[in-house]
């Protein structure tokens, strides 16, 4: 039988030329959220399936790659159920695995504890742009402070790092669960249905007020609620401000410190932001994760279409794995998503942080000599890192060596001109 070429449908080989903007990438986002005090983790790429089975990950929970037990432990002969079969799965995101890392290992760790996890997910959805079954996520976590300092410090770590690598003019979509509920309660919605609408509300962008309205309508809802709660919607489009007319028309279901929260972050990264963008109220974001119990928000790019990244805070997670609640609020940058926008809009890796190795064939007259180290010396002058070597007789390997070390650009010089 002959063996396949192609990799698995949804995930992809990734070539030099992109892999060079990755390391890029990574290398801005460490050195950036250091800066902030975040630290790095690494976690697992497989999870206990309980641990991924939670119901804490909404529809994502759909989407796992389940593996099967080893060796003994699997009887297919026996077995009566999917419990009998499988007990782990590669992870879907990195927040299961961040709480489950912290819930072991708490009394190591600083309080708060601000973690930085970057790695491979997978889950099994339809590829589409920017979307593959295999993907980098980049994740910034607060765990142990429960006010909006974690949110303001996650919103502007990220920010900053989208500025240093090129972003303008990209939006940051911020709302509240706690709003959502309110408004659903306001309107006579009942509790247990609020999820249902919430997923019919996620949709506006994308069909209107009046798709919502009508797929609200064939979930069976009262009409009478359907139009008190659009009015809502309504009304915030026509008021200056949007959060201040909500707030009044929820007095007596929302609680005060939920505007006076958002309006302080709002205000506090506004007025210290080390980059171009906006942050704005957006009452119809809902972010599709069941374990968010907070701030919420997105990032929202132009160049892409959609969001290219959010998160939010997740205060009763932690609990699930000790009895013990832990606040807790994260912010996930879109990796390949970002990639793809920097690629499609031909960036370009600055001097600065290029490695570039000048490889010279033995017997290279003295004259031409001087003039390609002179070359090398202008480069570095313009911030690029420049190895000068002779050149070995098995090039390839040299080379294969030298990208190990990161250099990712090679000049090569012989003996004879015409060879360059």
């Amino acid at each position: 039988m002959a063996l396949s070429k192609k990799p698995v449908t949804g995930m992809k080989d990734i070539m030099p030329a992109e892999m060079q903007i990755r390391d890029y990438v990574i290398g801005v986002i460490k050195e950036t959220y250091g800066k902030f005090g975040f630290t790095s983790i690494e976690t697992p790429c497989v999870e206990n399936i309980a641990n991924l089975s939670s119901k804490q990950g909404g529809e994502n929970e759909k989407l796992i790659f389940k593996i099967l037990k080893r060796g003994e432990k699997l009887n297919l002969e026996t077995a009566r159920s999917e419990a009998d079969l499988v007990d782990g799965g590669l992870r879907y995101d990195l927040t299961v695995p961040l709480v489950r890392y912290y819930s072991n290992h708490a009394n190591e760790l600083p309080s708060p504890f601000k973690a930085l996890q970057m790695g491979n997910v997978w889950r099994a959805d339809h590829p589409q742009r920017g979307r593959y079954r295999q993907f980098m996520q980049c994740d910034i976590d607060i765990l142990g402070e429960p006010t909006n300092l974690a949110e303001i410090e996650l919103i502007l770590a990220t920010t900053t790092t989208l500025g240093k690598l090129g972003f303008r003019n990209f939006q940051i979509r911020i709302n509240e669960r706690r709003i959502l509920k309110a408004m659903a309660a306001y309107s006579g919605f009942p509790e247990e249905a609020y999820d249902q609408v919430f997923i019919t509300l996620d949709k506006m962008d994308k069909i209107g007020t009046e798709g919502v309205a009508a797929e609200l309508g064939k979930s069976g809802f009262a009409s009478e609620s359907i139009e008190k709660y659009l009015e809502l919607f309504r009304g915030m489009e026509e008021a200056e401000d949007g959060l201040s007319y909500l707030a009044e028309k929820l007095e007596g279901v929302l609680e005060p410190e939920v505007r006076q929260s958002l309006e302080e972050i709002i205000a506090s990264v506004g007025a210290t932001k080390a980059s171009e963008f906006e942050i704005v109220f957006d009452p119809t974001l809902v972010r599709g994760m069941s374990y968010y119990t907070g701030t919420i928000f997105e990032i929202a790019m132009p160049e892409f279409g959609g969001s290219c990244g959010g998160g939010g805070r997740y205060d009763k997670m932690v609990g699930r794995f000790t009895g013990k609640d832990v606040p807790a609020c994260g912010f996930s940058i879109g990796f390949e998503r970002i990639i793809l926008i920097m690629m499609e809009n031909g960036f370009r890796i600055p001097k600065e942080n290029k490695k570039i190795a000048y490889l010279i064939e033995k017997g290279v007259a003295t004259e031409e000599l001087c003039r390609i180290i002179a070359q090398a010396q202008e480069e570095r002058q313009e911030g690029a890192q420049v190895l000068v070597a002779r050149m070995n007789k098995n090039k390839k390997f040299q080379k294969e060596q030298l990208n190990g070390e990161g250099y990712m650009e090679f000049r090569e010089f012989y003996r004879n001109p015409l060879k360059q």
